[in-house]
């Protein structure tokens, strides 16, 4: 298992690069966001790799962070989703808004992505929303006051005050995240709470 890529940026382009490591060159698939934060060609480059083998193909596929290399590792997971899909989500949203999406079951935000269609984007809401944590994804989405929101005790507390109303752990966490998702300037824990009983 090829675990990254380390050398000379030979190509790039918004959707592959040609890294050179030690006289041999590495084509990698890599989404827009890795793209975004590539070096000049010519300079020097690590990539985190995920190496797909298929009867009839094999493919490298290129990541600037951990949390995109997981984020792609867990929508391949996905029954239905390949590669190629995986890293069209992964262009066509950042990993905040992403996790936040799956975490809240925005599937009608997955699907605006072109190429993936409902039916996919239910089915990666349904499958992955154990995966993602909805404080960790409001944090990474950095959305409006959200991030702020996040490093106080404000949603800690949403989340503890629908428990005290009997609602589990995992279903009050989606609560406000779908709360924040729509209001993510909400100013207390009461017009969040509120919010969430609203449904």
């Amino acid at each position: 298992m090829i675990a990254y890529v380390k050398g000379v940026l030979a190509e790039k382009e918004p959707t592959r690069v040609v890294v050179e490591a030690a006289g041999v060159g590495y084509e990698l698939t890599i989404p827009l966001s890795t793209f975004d934060r590539l070096p000049k060609t010519g300079a020097e480059v690590k990539l985190l790799a995920f190496h797909c083998v298929r009867e009839d193909d094999e493919t490298l596929f290129g990541f600037a962070t951990d949390a995109e290399k997981a984020m792609f590792a867990k929508l391949t997971s996905v029954s239905g989703v390949g590669p190629k899909i995986a890293i069209a989500i992964l262009s066509g949203s950042s990993i905040g808004e992403l996790s936040l999406a799956i975490a809240s079951g925005n599937a009608k935000r997955i699907s605006s992505i072109k190429g993936v269609g409902r039916k996919t984007a239910e089915k990666i809401c349904i499958e992955l929303k154990d995966k993602v944590n909805a404080i960790e994804a409001l944090a990474a989405s950095g959305r409006g006051d959200a991030k702020k929101a996040t490093s106080s005790p404000m949603l800690r507390d949403a989340i503890l005050a629908l428990s005290a109303l009997g609602f589990n752990e995992e279903t009050a966490n989606k609560m406000v995240s779908k709360v924040i998702a729509s209001h993510p300037d909400a100013p207390d824990v009461e017009t969040i709470v509120r919010e969430a009983l609203k449904g």
